[in-house]
Order: C-alpha cells, then structure tokens, then sequence
C-alpha cells in the first residue's frame, strides 16, 4: 500500500521532495523529467534534476528516488538510461504522461499515447540499456484525444518490460478538470500483469480510499493533493493502522516553508526562489484557509524575507475559519 510523490514539472524539485518525505508517509519519488533530444546530456544536469544521485538515490530520510526521462527517440533514450545508473539511479522512469503544449509538440510526453509501437520501442530501448536488477517504469494517462487508449498502451508497455506503470486518471484533453476516472485505471490494471498504480485527484483520506476501491490499486501516486496538505500521506497511513494524527497546523506549514526557502537559496536566485513560494502557496490556499486569506498580500511580493514575514502574520481566526 504504498504512497509514491508524483513528479510536478516546475515544483516538485529535490528541496520539496526532502522537505516532504522529511514529513512522512511517503515511500517514493520521482524527479522532474529530464529532457533527452539529440545529444548526449552531461552528468551535471542529471545532477541538477536528481541531486539524489548523490546520496544513494534517496532523499535525506532514505525515502528512493526514481529518475524520469522524457523524450521520443528509442536510442537515446536507452543512452540516457544507461547513463543515469552509471550515475546511481536505481530506477528509471519514462514520461509518456506530461499534457504541456510545448512538451507535446516536440513529441514528448503525453503525445506518444498515439502510438504505442513507439512507447514499446522507447521502453525496450531502455530496458535492454539497463541492468536487469534495475526496475524500469512509465507513467502515462489514459489517452491523448481521449481515454480510449490506456489499454493499448499498458499492454504495449508491459510487452515491453516496464515492471510498473503509473496511470493518470484522465486523457491529455481531460487535463486536470475533475473527475479523475479511477474506474478506467481498473480497466488498465485488469488487463496487463505489470504493477498498475493509480494517479489522480487525491486530496483527502476519504479520496484515497475510494480511489483504491474503485482502481483496484493498492497503490498511488499523489502530486497535488501532497502539495496542498503536506501531512496527507502521513494520515492516510495513519489511516491504514486504523489510527489517527493530528492534522498539520497552519503555523507548522509555514515552518516547512521556511525550510524550503532556505534550502531554494542555495540553488537559485530570490527572484526565483520567491516564485516557487508562491506556487507552493497557490496549492496550499486549497488545504488551508490561512493560505486564501494571505494569497492577495503574498502574490505581490517580490522578495522572499517580506514573503516569510507575510506567511508568518498572524491570520484573524474568523477570517481563516
């Protein structure tokens, strides 16, 4: 029954996946994709997208990482796969997922779903670069145009060898509108042998149940709904001992913030550093009231010492309840 942290381009970078897994319940990540075009990547930006490498492939409480690779040409994706274990990833993923516009125009991501000859052809490329001890997955949704391919496409990749295959409830089309449709990963899970894990539209305990029962998965993955309630995972665990925890404070929030704030500085400017806080904060407006009521002072803010003090005010009871 794991809880697997979904890649988020853009945000869900190393410090967020320490400052997350550091809350508990989470029991793996994946890295933002790394794009793979004609030529051959030098370590470093493997490094800059997983700095995990660097300790095992984990973060610094021991939770995996896999990394991800995005990109349509089967012999350098199977380059690129090579390279990442030689560099110590311990799992390698594929994105045939990502719904962007620029990343499907490059025939990146989501796209490939049009044609599942070319998703066997990429993942055996990169099963056969890889040594056998090491897992190789993919995470995709359930079609491009609309949800009629995800079992095509899920058999394509376990006939290719993927051992897990993450779906995302809904088509590219489908983007991240509700609902997610569970009961469409249950139709993917019946029909291939290879681990199935559900993805989508988990915000709360009670979703995360009904997603299993509808899914059939034992496991998920979760992007948003970890960014907006960074405990999520550690209740629902909580929840499969049939126990419960405290839900996490406003002020306790503001402390993992903090956290990432300090931890963003040692990799990127303020200006940019501010900027993640404040898709950080988007996310948390919807798992606390405190970040709605902040949100119109804090989307102004430039600088990330006024960003920290703005978070850090206290909020009128009435106003966040």
């Amino acid at each position: 029954m794991r809880i697997i942290l979904a890649p988020m381009e853009g945000l869900v970078d190393a410090p967020i996946r320490e400052t997350l897994t550091a809350v508990g319940g989470i029991d793996r990540c994946v890295t933002e994709f790394i794009r793979v075009t004609q030529g051959m990547l030098p370590p470093r930006i493997f490094y800059k997208y997983a700095p995990e490498l660097h300790n095992g492939c984990e973060t610094q409480v021991g939770v995996p990482v896999a990394v991800q690779l995005l990109g349509s040409d089967p012999v350098q994706m199977g380059r690129h796969g090579a390279k990442a274990v030689e560099l110590g990833a311990t799992q390698v993923d594929i994105n045939f997922g990502c719904p962007a516009k620029t990343v499907n125009k490059h025939k990146g991501g989501c796209v490939l779903m049009r044609e599942p000859e070319l998703m066997q052809q990429i993942t055996e490329a990169v099963r056969a670069a890889v040594p056998a001890h090491v897992p190789v997955t993919a995470k995709m949704r359930l079609g491009y145009d609309d949800r009629s391919m995800g079992v095509a496409c899920g058999q394509a990749l376990e006939a290719a060898g993927a051992s897990e295959i993450v779906v995302h409830a809904r088509s590219k089309v489908d983007g991240y509108k509700p609902p997610a449709y569970w009961e469409d990963v249950a139709r993917v899970r019946e029909a291939v042998n290879a681990h199935v894990i559900a993805n989508g539209e988990i915000w709360t305990v009670a979703d995360y149940w009904r997603c299993r029962e509808v899914s059939g998965c034992d496991d998920v993955m979760i992007g948003r709904g970890l960014i907006a309630r960074p405990d999520l995972a550690r209740r629902i665990r909580a929840s499969q001992r049939k126990e419960s925890v405290a839900d996490m404070t406003w002020p306790e929030v503001v402390r993992l913030v903090e956290g990432y704030a300090v931890a963003l500085q040692e990799r990127l400017e303020d200006r940019f550093v501010t900027g993640r806080i404040k898709q950080w904060l988007n996310y948390l407006r919807g798992g606390y009231a405190e970040a709605q009521w902040l949100w119109p002072e804090a989307r102004k803010i430039r600088d990330v010492a006024p960003m920290l003090a703005c978070l850090r005010q206290p909020v009128p009871v009435t106003e966040a309840a």
